[in-house]
């Protein structure tokens, strides 16, 4: 089994960054809001704190209660001298969560999971002005998975790096899984996207774009890639009889999603992304302080 940790893929990223923001004196300001005693939650602001201050930006925590938090966001929403904000979830752990996340200032999300961005993901529109200039920010777990991915050399047969890839993931959710689905196959794979209701095939290149069955046992068998990030002890986890051979395996949840036997019949088995992800936040703080924050 070859492992593949993020550490120092991350690293690379995060000193692009770091150089960037020291050659050009960038000033850029990060704020995040926590309103929850969740451990995760707590860990990933302490993340967010440590991945700034390793490149340069500047970070300030503002822990509040829920109830406060929506008027905490129309604040520096507004402050000029804001250019980007992290909300850390679950805060409610219901819808509230989502109307909160839509609420984000799209020129200072962070996260890029406010509905502005995610609907330019899944309509495949890359810029954000019509010179081309300014990126659009894409979510940053779906791309640090597809930036740890596109370092193995698995691809080259195919040109591009997800042309003629056929992928399952294991995760739908609106945060990760279906974003992660969009942007894999608008770069031409075949994905197979699984919830607790079953799978799907996604092909945004299909005509109508309808959503066609899959089973496990034909997803997994097919797939030269296969992402997982189901956060319960429960689900039945990947079996290495239903892996293609030479299937890369990636996990991103905090439970393990592949038995042991799976992870060594893997080509290549990369545990986790969290550091990654974090690379990632870096990236798009430094993106949007170009596209919308320079000359203020």
């Amino acid at each position: 089994m070859k492992v593949l940790e993020p550490n120092n893929i991350a690293a690379t990223f995060r000193d692009a960054v770091r150089r960037e923001i020291s050659e050009e004196h960038l000033g850029i300001n990060i704020l995040g809001i926590l309103a929850t005693s969740d451990p995760a939650s707590v860990t990933y602001a302490d993340y967010t704190r440590a991945g700034c201050e390793d490149v340069g930006i500047r970070f300030d925590l503002r822990v509040t209660d829920p109830g406060a938090v929506s008027r905490v966001l129309e604040e520096v929403n507004q402050e000029r001298s804001v250019h980007g904000i992290f909300i850390y979830y679950p805060i409610w752990g219901d819808a509230r969560d989502g109307e909160l996340r839509n609420r984000i200032s799209p020129m200072k999300d962070v996260e890029g999971l406010s509905p502005y961005w995610i609907n330019k993901l899944y309509g495949n529109q890359r810029f954000d002005d019509k010179e081309r200039k300014n990126k659009a920010i894409l979510p940053c777990t779906p791309l640090a998975i597809i930036k740890l991915l596109e370092v193995t050399d698995s691809y080259s047969p195919y040109g591009l790096p997800f042309k003629g890839q056929q992928i399952t993931i294991f995760n739908r959710s609106e945060v990760v899984g279906r974003p992660l689905a969009y942007m894999l196959s608008n770069d031409g794979a075949r994905v197979y996207s699984f919830d607790i209701d079953g799978g799907i095939i996604v092909d945004v290149s299909a005509p109508g774009n309808e959503p066609m069955p899959v089973s496990r046992a034909e997803a997994l068998s097919q797939s030269d890639i296969v992402i997982t990030g189901v956060p319960s002890k429960h689900f039945d986890r990947i079996r290495a009889d239903e892996l293609k051979p030479g299937a890369v395996c990636l996990n991103f949840s905090s439970v393990q999603n592949f038995e042991p036997e799976a992870r060594e019949a893997a080509a290549l088995y990369i545990p986790r992304v969290g550091p990654m992800t974090v690379a990632m936040c870096m990236r798009n703080a430094l993106q949007l302080y170009r596209n919308y924050h320079h000359e203020s």
